[in-house]
């Protein structure tokens, strides 16, 4: 497996860090083989990202034959839109170096993590269009092929984690209109990737209403979403395991220990349908 990093500047002079986990071709095998990969954004109400939802993700996913990249995006004091750009930014790169980096550069997913949930919404959806276009980007050249949410931050109306908006939008925390635009809900539509979502209907910091509204707009929009409530567990569980638990105790869930199966084969059935 080849590890790769990358810096990736951030347009407020901030800086994020793209590490790669690339596994190898072999010539027992196939030296031309590509894989599907993952870009994984960790959550940390745009304060910080968190280790526990980075290596460890990274790994679970290449054990299952994906490579597997991690982001960690500028946070507060950086304000919006310098991660999405950061995020838009590692696509790029990933579709740039397909052929060296032996990826399918046609099933490429995004996981994120509560705020990084919401980072990874607002890259694959027309959220994130316009401040896209403004630095550069082509939007439906960096979508992703396919969004998948743990415990995400979605919505910034009535169960926001208004946490992770105010260190989002600093100074324009209160932006009416600047807080419309950036709520994911608001913006499902007909090119949104399909959807995998995962939620404890106990969170009891991210309400789990915010992938419910997820879930009604799309379907409302006819976008193919498959959601999974675990019916106990806080946030932030990452894995739901001893490997990912607060200080190797708590946060251990059985419940929600399926999810990347679940994951997993989702992607393995879109990747099947080509």
């Amino acid at each position: 497996m080849e590890y790769l990093h990358r810096h990736i500047a951030g347009i407020d002079g901030s800086q994020a860090q793209l590490f790669g986990y690339v596994i190898d071709n072999s010539p027992e095998i196939d030296m031309d083989r590509t894989r599907p990969t993952v870009l994984i954004l960790p959550g940390g109400g745009y304060e910080m990202t968190s280790d526990r939802e980075a290596e460890p993700i990274a790994l679970t996913f290449v054990g299952a034959g994906f490579n597997a990249f991690v982001l960690r995006y500028s946070v507060a004091p950086s304000t919006y839109p310098v991660a999405l750009l950061q995020a838009a930014e590692s696509m790029r790169l990933m579709r740039e170096n397909c052929v060296e980096w032996h990826i399918d550069g046609s099933h490429i997913a995004v996981l994120g993590f509560s705020a990084g949930g919401h980072l990874a919404g607002n890259l694959a959806t027309s959220a994130g269009d316009a401040p896209l276009r403004e630095n550069g980007y082509n939007p439906d050249a960096i979508r992703p092929n396919a969004l998948m949410l743990a415990y995400p931050v979605v919505s910034s109306g009535r169960f926001a984690h208004r946490g992770s908006f105010d260190a989002l939008l600093g100074k324009d925390k209160d932006d009416a209109g600047l807080l419309r635009d950036v709520s994911i809900e608001r913006h499902i539509d007909e090119k949104t990737p399909p959807v995998f979502l995962w939620h404890t209907v106990t969170d009891d910091c991210v309400p789990v209403e915010n992938s419910i509204l997820l879930i009604q707009s799309c379907k409302a929009a006819g976008v193919s979403i498959e959601a999974h409530l675990f019916p106990e567990g806080g946030h932030g569980l990452s894995l739901g395991t001893a490997e990912t638990a607060w200080g190797g105790r708590g946060n251990v869930v059985p419940c929600v220990q399926s999810w990347p199966r679940l994951a997993i084969d989702w992607l393995n059935r879109l990747d099947a349908r080509g």
